[in-house]
């Protein structure tokens, strides 16, 4: 990832998007708003669906290319290596705290291995699964995303060498990004940053700790022991975080360059949700509801799913506890729950672009559209909670949401996530696909070290001139989802352009999500275990 205050991107482009940005603010609203809906009296409930039904082939295709962007990022040494240009890297990774970290996924277009948004990508990806695992294996897609997902698992378990420590980063950013070579031929030193009850970083433990609950549901019926392993680590990491707090950018500030976290309760709160999940034990029930919901959960106030921002995820998945009903749970912790839900409802109303709260930050075509840098981030993450949501409605029987005295159905919630994914898919005013090998019209320059420069290349540390090159990436990064538009729906396909061009492997995990959602209709499980 390049870090967010322009790394190379360089003061011509920087002023370019400068420029551009500037330029959305004349841009006219659209008439008619894609994903609408919506009417003034309650809607009758939909019939619950079946098992998965026809395949739409668009979703499906793009479903199983999107997936291969984890074997694109993969480190350490491959196995059934499906990408041609790719090999064994990283294999040293860990030596020097006598570790094995050569697995995980590098971050982005660089090298780095940021545990944060990794664990982050895990967890979204397990939810994935965990819902539409049936639609995944319809599609035949279910074995790439476990794959993928335990490739993250394996370096999460070997991150996590005792109960207070967490190794939360592999390289040096301010090297790896003096760098720009392949993976595989890199030779500069690759540190190890670690949090501890002394360097505390709660946002970081948690996270990881939610991926490990999540993933062992995953694993729970196929892999019992593997399963088991990742719930011990996932509760011993959330006793850390708990316990030993402070925010992974304040211990160490070097990362508020790239990963500047805002926070750690909502990761506490997350990964509780998903430990219950994963357990049945009340007490982390109890913990998100009555003895922290208030202080943390900041109920009845929207806000933007993030690997920052965990606030919104939390809601969605609590409200699946809501919708479905727990015997076990007293009535302050369905007071709590039903505030989840209502904060949930306030999220969707946000999106819905018919509501009479719905966001006004759109792009003329009709994406969410909230930062310039990574734009398509925040489109596909809320696209996946809203089909999340609407699925949780079908198989509930419940009619409508409520915005403002007008209701929307989960038809209308699935036709504004439809409308995203359409964007992405290449349905949107460049008529180009973000989803890199989607369709025959998609960015030719990824800021991507690994598919910019020729296999056979002897670069050294310094290839620049590959990334400065105005020539299309010799090498396809296969379901990478880049940067986006900016506001004004231009995107300016240039290497140099990291704004737009770079792609992160934390949108690979909801886009998963996203379309093994739309792939085929069919009923969710009331519960995951």
């Amino acid at each position: 990832m390049v870090s967010k205050r322009g790394g190379c991107c360089g003061w011509l482009i920087v002023a370019l998007v400068l420029a551009l940005v500037a330029t959305a603010a004349v841009v006219a609203i659209m008439k008619r708003k894609p994903g609408g809906g919506g009417s003034g009296r309650p809607p009758k409930p939909l019939p619950v669906p079946g098992p998965p039904g026809d395949i739409d082939s668009k979703y499906g295709d793009s479903l199983g290319i999107a997936l291969q962007f984890f074997q694109v990022q993969k480190a350490g040494k491959l196995v059934d290596n499906q990408i041609p240009w790719r090999g064994d890297s990283a294999l040293d990774d860990g030596k020097e705290a006598k570790l094995d970290l050569s697995k995980g996924l590098y971050d982005a277009g660089d090298h780095m291995k940021f545990t944060f948004p990794m664990a982050f990508t895990a967890t979204v990806l397990a939810w994935s699964i965990l819902e539409y695992g049936d639609q995944m294996t319809a599609a035949k897609q279910l074995d790439p995303a476990l794959d993928g997902l335990r490739w993250i698992t394996d370096f999460l378990i070997a991150a996590h060498p005792s109960d207070n420590v967490l190794y939360i980063q592999v390289g040096d950013p301010d090297l790896d990004h003096n760098c720009w070579e392949r993976p595989e031929t890199m030779t500069e030193k690759r540190p190890l940053t670690q949090i501890n009850p002394k360097s505390p970083g709660s946002d970081i433990a948690a996270e990881a700790a939610a991926a490990m609950a999540a993933a062992s549901m995953v694993f729970k019926s196929s892999d019992t022991k593997y399963s088991d392993t990742l719930l011990q680590h996932a509760q011993k990491l959330f006793t850390f975080a708990d316990t030993y707090r402070g925010i992974s950018s304040d211990t160490y500030p070097k990362l508020q360059s790239y990963y500047n976290s805002t926070g750690y309760v909502d990761e506490l709160l997350w990964a509780a949700s998903w430990l219950y999940h994963a357990t049945g034990d009340q007490t982390y029930l109890s913990y998100v509801t009555v003895q922290n919901g208030k202080a943390y959960a900041d109920w009845g106030r929207p806000t933007w799913f993030s690997w920052d921002d965990k606030l919104p995820g939390t809601q969605v998945l609590l409200s699946r506890v809501n919708f479905f009903g727990s015997k076990q749970t007293s009535n302050a912790e369905n007071m709590g729950l039903k505030s989840y839900r209502d904060t949930a409802e306030a999220v969707i109303c946000g999106l819905l672009p018919d509501s009479p709260s719905a966001t006004g930050s759109r792009t003329g075509g009709g994406l969410v559209w909230i930062s310039g840098w990574n734009s398509l981030q925040h489109a596909t993450n809320a696209a996946f909670l809203a089909v999340v949501y609407s699925d949780y409605m079908l198989t509930s029987q419940t009619a409508a949401v409520e915005c403002s005295g007008k209701y929307f159905s989960p038809t209308d919630i699935r036709n504004f996530a439809i409308s995203q994914a359409n964007y992405i898919l290449g349905d949107n005013p460049m008529k180009l696909s973000y989803l890199v090998g989607y369709g025959s019209n998609y960015p030719q320059q990824v800021h991507h070290r690994g598919a910019s420069i020729p296999s056979d290349a002897k670069t050294g540390c310094k290839g620049f001139d590959y990334l400065h090159s105005t020539s299309p990436n010799p090498n396809i990064a296969t379901g990478a989802l880049v940067g986006g538009p900016f506001q004004n729906d231009s995107f300016v396909d240039l290497r140099d352009n990291a704004v737009q061009t770079e792609s992160s492997t934390y949108n690979s995990g909801t886009l998963v999500g996203l379309l093994s959602g739309l792939v085929t209709m069919s009923s969710i499980a009331k519960t995951f275990t």
